[in-house]
């Protein structure tokens, strides 16, 4: 199999390492990137075998395009690019956003061609190839939201790779459930550790009292910017109404502290306290389930 992957930043380029660990002798993985850098350094690493700035020929022959790429980089290159995709072509989108993306696209959709709309909950703080790692994936979520156009054939291949490639659990949902529930999980909790980043007062004084709760609550304040920013903007609508929906609950607490209220503040932790153990009871099921189907996969493939 030619598989090509469109964009080698963090997300991009831990496709290309992950898929570099599981393919078989006759598949050739390809890069597509603007940094020539990048692709020298991907290819001296053997996870490519070639790579181009603009696509010249790689379209033309990959069976798969990962794309790698940004909102907006990814309908720009749709734009420039829809003819030339392969004739049956699985192409897997990986971008943060679902409902916007399909309205602004839907001239560039490659007629020739199956794009399946994903995206991979798993990422790093830095940027570039050189920060990627294939076991990013290990264990990780990843979304797909498929729509009527894709191949039930092609959906179930993507998600027999991505549990190759190690990814832990596989949900298939809608673009709008996908963009209602990335708001509240993703955004949100992002949108939270920039302001509490930001709201620091005391500068370099900070370093001597920080603990676990503060470093983990503000990892992801180092954020790439760009990224978040168009992030923001195109599911912005969701994001507001979540937003909304925390400043209620911090109102709450707000309130109880400046009443000393230590009963509803209890309750409060109390009832927070059985979500956080309700959240890792799901996720256990979950996981069990998902073991209990690839042993039975496993024994159907041994007969």
């Amino acid at each position: 199999m030619e598989i090509a992957v469109v964009g080698l930043g963090v997300i991009g380029g831990s496709f290309v390492k992950a898929l570099h660990e599981i393919k078989q002798p006759e598949d050739s993985i390809y890069g597509i990137d603007i940094d020539q850098t990048t692709l020298d350094f991907a290819r001296e690493g053997g996870y490519i075998v070639y790579g181009e700035q603009k696509n010249e020929t790689i379209l033309q022959e990959a069976d798969l395009v990962i794309m790698g790429l940004y909102p907006e980089a990814m309908k720009v290159f749709l734009k420039e690019h829809m003819n030339e995709f392969k004739k049956d072509a699985i192409i897997l989108d990986t971008s943060g956003v679902k409902q916007i993306l399909l309205k602004d696209i839907e001239t560039y959709f490659p007629p020739q061609a199956d794009l399946i709309l994903g995206h991979p909950m798993a990422g790093r703080e830095s940027r570039g190839f050189a920060y990627a790692e294939g076991t990013i994936y290990k264990n990780a979520n990843f979304l797909l939201t498929p729509i009527e156009s894709n191949k039930e054939e092609n959906i179930e291949y993507i998600v027999d790779l991505l549990y190759e490639i190690g990814f832990g659990r596989v949900t298939i949902t809608t673009p709008e459930i996908h963009d209602e529930m990335i708001a509240f999980t993703s955004q949100l909790t992002h949108a939270i550790a920039v302001a509490l980043m930001n709201s620091d007062q005391y500068e370099d004084e900070t370093i001597r009292f920080v603990g676990d709760s503060y470093r983990d609550l503000t990892r992801i304040a180092n954020i790439n910017e760009n990224l978040w920013a168009e992030l923001f903007m195109e599911n912005r609508s969701y994001l507001l109404k979540v937003i909304e929906q925390f400043k209620e609950e911090f109102t709450k607490l707000e309130a109880a502290v400046e009443k000393e209220d230590v009963a509803t503040l209890i309750e409060l932790f109390q009832k927070s306290s059985k979500r956080r153990q309700a959240l890792e009871t799901s996720d256990y099921k979950l996981n069990k389930e998902r073991e209990k189907i690839q042993i039975e996969k496993s024994r159907n493939d041994f007969v």
